[in-house]
Formats: C-alpha cells, sequence, structure tokens
C-alpha cells in the first residue's frame, strides 16, 4: 500500500548535514510536515530520532535510511542489517539502503540483507543504485523499489551528469518494479521529464530542503567586495 501512494508523486529528501543547526529531529519533522502540506506523496529521512520525529506528525510514507561512515568501506547508506532493524523500530515505512555491489561493513551481503529486511522486519525495500546491472541484480534479490540514487557518486558513474535520464528510462524499460529518480532533480522541469522517461515517483532534496547548500551558492554568486564589505563590518 505505501509504495502505490508513492505513483506518479514528489518524495521530499528531508536532510540536514551532520553538525548543521538544521540537523535536529524537531527541524527535520517541520520540514516533512511542510512537505506533506504541500502535496508531496512521501519524505525521505535520515536516523532513526528524525523518522520517530517525524513519524509522530505526518501520515505519507517515510523512506527510512540512517548513514554510517567507516574507514572499511564505501557503503554508508543502511550499510547493515542492524541498521536497517533500527530504522524500522523508529517508525520508517520503506528501508532504502546502498544496493551497490560494493562490500559493506561486516561482510554482509546485499542479497542476504534485502530478503532479511522483508522477511524479518517486513518492510519493503528501496534499492540505490548506480548502474544497470545493479538494478537488476537487486531487482531479483527481491528489492520492492529501484532508485537511481547513487548514479554519479560511485567510482564507476562519477563521470555521468545528474539527473540520470539515461539509465532511468533504461530501467523502466527493463524492469517490472518500479524505477524512482533521485540525484541531481534541481527544477520543475527535471520533474517533468523524469515521468517522461517513465518514472514511478521523483525524489527531490537538495532543490528543496538544503537550506545549508543553497545559502553557500547564493554566497559564493556575491561580488567580492561585497563578501569583503560584509566581513569588514562584522
Amino acid at each position: 500500500m505505501q509504495i502505490e501512494q508513492l505513483r506518479g508523486g514528489l518524495i521530499v529528501s528531508c536532510q540536514a548535514p551532520t553538525g548543521s543547526p538544521l540537523d535536529d529531529p524537531l527541524v527535520i519533522s517541520a520540514m516533512a510536515l511542510t512537505a506533506e502540506q504541500q502535496g508531496a506523496v512521501g519524505v525521505r529521512l535520515n536516523g532513526a530520532a528524525n523518522i520517530a520525529a517525524a513519524r509522530a506528525r505526518i501520515q505519507i510514507p517515510m523512506l527510512g535510511i540512517e548513514k554510517i561512515v567507516t574507514d572499511s568501506s564505501d557503503v554508508y547508506i543502511t550499510p547493515t542489517f542492524a541498521v536497517a532493524e533500527r530504522i524500522a523500530q523508529s517508525g520508517a515505512d520503506i528501508i532504502a539502503l546502498d544496493a551497490t555491489r560494493r562490500p559493506r561493513p561486516g561482510g554482509e551481503k546485499i542479497e542476504q540483507l534485502i530478503r532479511r529486511i522483508r522477511e524479518e522486519l517486513r518492510k519493503p525495500v528501496m534499492a540505490d543504485i548506480a548502474t544497470v546491472e545493479e538494478a537488476l541484480f537487486a531487482a531479483d534479490c527481491g528489492a520492492d523499489l529501484i532508485a537511481t540514487t547513487l548514479c554519479g557518486y560511485t567510482e564507476e558513474t562519477k563521470q555521468i551528469s545528474l539527473p540520470a535520464f539515461t539509465l532511468l528510462e533504461t530501467l523502466a524499460a527493463q524492469l517490472r518494479v518500479p524505477v524512482i529518480c533521485e540525484g541531481g532533480v534541481a527544477a520543475p522541469s527535471d520533474v517533468q521529464r523524469v515521468f517522461q522517461c517513465g518514472a514511478f515517483a521523483v525524489v527531490v532534496g537538495t532543490a528543496i530542503t538544503g537550506i545549508t547548500q543553497l545559502v553557500k551558492n547564493f554566497v559564493a554568486a556575491l561580488p567580492v567586495n561585497a563578501v569583503n564589505g560584509a566581513e569588514n563590518s562584522l
């Protein structure tokens, strides 16, 4: 049911950089509530505390992740079953995870992780992938949704410009499971093209909730004299 609610809609990624004043459950849940009130069909949230806070305020489906950075692996989006279990217990409706074939912390395998989440936690899985091959494998492993989230962010795909329209179109044509476009969607015109390429739904993050990056972008565009003058006035 949660998956069907996402069809044809906007999922807002409500996240903030670690250490930012915005990285607070009250703020993140307010972003999520705002997204719901303005017509979003779902939200993507990072961290158990943020997910729990949003669960108390919204009714739309929540795609939960937890980012865990380690020295032992490049995989950091919901890298292990223990992390997925924590997300599920916090109230997430769908568990999103890195479904690339890269080694995971503790040696866990993506096929085992997807199976355990679906069977033991009884939650649908959204597989964040970077390539066609990863998408096909994740679908074969039982992933309920495929998302283009990691295209452009792995060594193999870093040269690809975003949004990954070509990848999206290929996956929509080859897969029976829903394909979601995530990554680099920066304008309403991108959203229109995403659905022309066959997307089931679209995730937008920075363009809507990335206040930190947006402020940086505008400050960087200021004339040098204006920036220096602001600094001298402090």
